[in-house]
């Protein structure tokens, strides 16, 4: 039986076991631990006969208590995660891969509302806004006259022309009530003076009368056209007419007389333009 040796001996025989060459230590170093590390600053120590935590064991929580001895052990159940909101299932946000879905947001579910508009309430709303404006458009018509062309009175233009006496100054008497001028105005242009009235038949075409001293051959194709060629005389109120060809659809009703010339001209119907031409004293 060997003495008991010292505890800070170190032994003499250097060599590891093994057959690994021996480790030179520095004079005064302490040889390596081999057992357990002892516990830092701040950290308890382990008591005797007690290990390690297992691998498999849950980790004590901040907060929690450490069971005394006798009681059992926490659950080691894990615990469950809570997802986070507007995650998908299964997807980045779902934590826990249960395939809850949160509530959409309000710019999905305000686009999702409005795509499931069907076209009746489409149409209902279309015909709200439209009742308004028919309305509005029904008041112009009946009680403004929105539809009704303006009306002037001829009489100063006619009393203008008959005052400078150029040419004899012929008016429409007796038409009927549906006839109404809408425009008058006598002017002198480049060889003579214009007298030019304006009417809206009860059809609601326009015709035009105009009286002039200006030469025929140049009065005619500056109003009717270049082209206008007459088409065969016609008898109105004791005055021989010649009908003429316009510009587009109109036609003309042309009196030639040695002081004037006198158009009946417009897209009127035939019968409307001898009336007026008929009508002239």
């Amino acid at each position: 039986m060997e003495p008991a040796q010292p505890a800070d001996r170190v032994p003499a025989d250097r060599t590891p076991p093994g057959g690994q060459p021996p480790v030179d230590q520095p004079a005064g170093a302490e040889p390596a631990a081999t057992g357990p590390t002892t516990p830092g600053t701040g950290e308890p120590a382990l008591v005797a006969g007690e290990s390690s935590p297992a691998a498999d064991e849950p980790a004590l929580v901040a907060g929690e208590r450490a069971p005394a001895a006798g009681e059992p052990s926490p659950d080691p159940s894990p615990r469950p995660s809570v997802a986070r909101p507007g995650a998908a299932a299964g997807g980045p946000g779902d934590a826990t891969g249960t395939g809850e879905r949160s509530a959409p947001p309000p710019r999905v579910a305000a686009a999702a509302t409005k795509a499931e508009r069907s076209p009746k309430d489409m149409a209902i709303s279309l015909l709200v806004l439209l009742i308004p404006i028919a309305l509005l458009l029904a008041f112009y018509r009946g009680f403004l006259g929105g539809d009704q062309a303006t009306t002037v009175d001829a009489a100063p233009a006619i009393e203008q022309a008959r005052s400078a006496n150029t040419f004899p100054v012929s008016e429409p008497q007796g038409l009927g009530s549906g006839w109404r001028t809408v425009s008058a105005r006598y002017q002198t242009v480049e060889g003579g003076a214009n007298l030019r009235i304006g009417y809206l038949t009860p059809e609601g075409r326009g015709v035009q009368l105009l009286q002039s001293n200006v030469p025929a051959e140049k009065l005619l194709p500056a109003e009717l056209t270049d082209q206008s060629q007459p088409q065969g005389p016609t008898e109105l109120a004791g005055r021989t007419w010649q009908r003429y060809t316009a510009r587009g659809n109109q036609q003309a009703l042309v009196l030639l007389e040695p002081a004037r010339t006198v158009l009946v001209v417009g897209d009127a119907r035939d019968n409307e333009l001898r009336e007026l031409a008929g009508a002239l004293r």
